[in-house]
């Protein structure tokens, strides 16, 4: 009781605020208002196939099924979350946000049966600069809602390369090959995984790692981000 009222005192000096709308949130809303997540500009590419995001890695790599929740569009809502959940030491919304994903993607059944869930890794340097990986706080959220387990620790990245947010796709590419490993192919064996980050941008970092995984005997590889840039 006390603690409640000491949260309502709080919120009267600080309010917490809608990361896209900034209007106040009410009690039970994290980080974004329900109006907010009901506009998002989802792509729905959890019921259709061969999607265009489909369509844009074809040929890259092989794949089962790729999907993003929504487009990423410069000043948007998503934008705005990434921002949100990236920057802004904000683990609790990564997670939240990779729970409201895992509800759509159980209703979908767009994957089939994924043995792991597997985040794309930060460099021991930046997560320590960061505290946390976004993509494995979205990963733990899917796999509240789905069942699938989460591998954390298989896929790992040796070298800390710099920011890319203004490389070409090609410059992408080039600084992202080689900065990946895996521990132990064998746990890979034969298994079905979903990768999973936050945003796709050019989609190098997802062909590298996606054609790490696959170098693993008969594993199988889908897609899952919250936002779509192309």
């Amino acid at each position: 009781m006390a603690k409640t009222i000491l949260n309502h005192f709080l919120e009267l000096f600080f309010p917490r605020l809608c990361v896209c709308c900034e209007d106040r949130l009410i009690e039970n809303e994290k980080s974004i208002c329900l109006n907010c997540l009901h506009k998002l500009p989802k792509t729905n590419h959890l019921s259709t196939r061969d999607n265009k995001l489909e369509v844009f890695f074809a040929g890259r790599f092989p794949f089962e099924r790729i999907a993003s929740f929504a487009y990423f569009i410069k000043g948007g809502s998503i934008q705005k979350i990434i921002h949100e959940i990236k920057y802004k030491n904000n683990p609790q919304f990564a997670l939240y946000m990779g729970e409201i994903c895992g509800k759509e993607i159980i209703k979908s059944g767009f994957f089939g049966e994924i043995d792991y869930i597997v985040p794309i890794p930060l460099h021991k340097k930046r997560l320590k600069q960061r505290g946390y990986n976004q993509a494995l706080m979205i990963a733990r959220g899917i796999s509240g809602k789905t069942g699938f387990e989460v591998s954390e620790d298989n896929l790992i990245r040796i070298i800390n390369n710099p920011s890319q947010t203004k490389n070409s796709r090609f410059e992408r590419w080039k600084n992202t090959t080689g900065i990946f490993d895996i521990s132990d192919k064998n746990l890979f064996q034969g298994k079905h995984i979903l990768l999973i980050d936050d945003v796709i941008t050019t989609g190098s970092t997802i062909e590298v790692c996606a054609k790490l995984i696959l170098s693993c005997p008969e594993a199988r590889i889908s897609v899952f981000t919250i936002g779509v840039a192309i």
